[in-house]
């Protein structure tokens, strides 16, 4: 993190952010140069974490955002009756921690996937930089935004009522998310377990596996373990977005 009297050169700071998730709220939002180097600055800590490692806590009180710069996180929360419940999976370039905006609590558990690496994003100093920067406010409700739809996505995966178009549709809506982040849209690297792939979808481990020989099958896609090859897109979106065939 550079000093505050540092003297960095534009190129400098676009060469930084470009590799770092915080190009989501600097780079597209057309600050200059001073205003680029007071979001960099923002950044209180850049913090790696090892696999299976909790970057926060259900209850924990709400003090910054999280940019994933590397890696791969989950989220997830436990029902009074202790039962495990799958919150979302959360790729480099997007943020984490809304859950806790409105009672400034953390609701669920976030925790790495593989080994990965943060930029902590203090919030109230993000208030603050956010009320004389209009273009860093901007770029911040769209995030929000981008939460919201997410969350709008999960509902619409348990909506469905077969279980392949659970699957589909969660494999189309990654590769899109990848796609968005610069990666192949059809060559997938599934960094979470098949069990907890699973109770994301509301369906059994074994009904999994099972549909995933199903999507092969058809030409949809290619399997080896956790990589997974979409052959047509097309297709796989058409199962996703269907309601129709059999349950599983």
């Amino acid at each position: 993190m550079p000093a505050a009297n540092a003297a960095i050169s534009i190129d400098q700071v676009r060469r930084r952010c470009a590799q770092c998730a915080l190009r989501e709220l600097c780079l597209p939002a057309g600050l200059d140069r001073d205003d680029m180097d007071r979001v960099d600055m923002l950044v209180s800590e850049r913090s790696s974490l090892a696999a299976g490692e909790k970057l926060y806590h259900a209850g924990s009180p709400f003090r910054a955002l999280y940019l994933v710069q590397t890696g791969s996180l989950k989220t997830q929360t436990y029902s009074e009756g202790g039962e495990l419940q799958i919150l979302g999976f959360h790729l480099p370039g997007e943020i984490m921690g809304f859950d806790a905006l409105a009672d400034e609590v953390h609701q669920c558990d976030a925790e790495t996937l593989e080994p990965s690496s943060v930029c902590k994003l203090p919030y109230a100093q993000l208030e603050k930089l956010s009320s004389v920067l209009p273009g860093l406010q901007r770029q911040f409700m769209r995030l929000v935004s981008r939460e919201v739809s997410a969350s709008q996505h999960h509902m619409a995966v348990m909506g469905r009522g077969q279980a392949i178009s659970r699957l589909a549709l969660f494999l189309y809506n990654y590769s899109q998310r990848q796609n968005r982040l610069g990666r192949s849209r059809n060559q997938l690297s599934l960094t979470m377990s098949r069990a907890d792939l699973a109770n994301y979808l509301g369906l059994v481990l074994e009904t999994v596996s099972r549909l995933f020989g199903r999507l092969q099958d058809k030409g949809l896609i290619r399997v080896k373990r956790r990589e997974i090859t979409i052959l047509d897109m097309d297709g796989l979106k058409q199962i996703g977005e269907s309601a129709q065939g059999s349950p599983d």
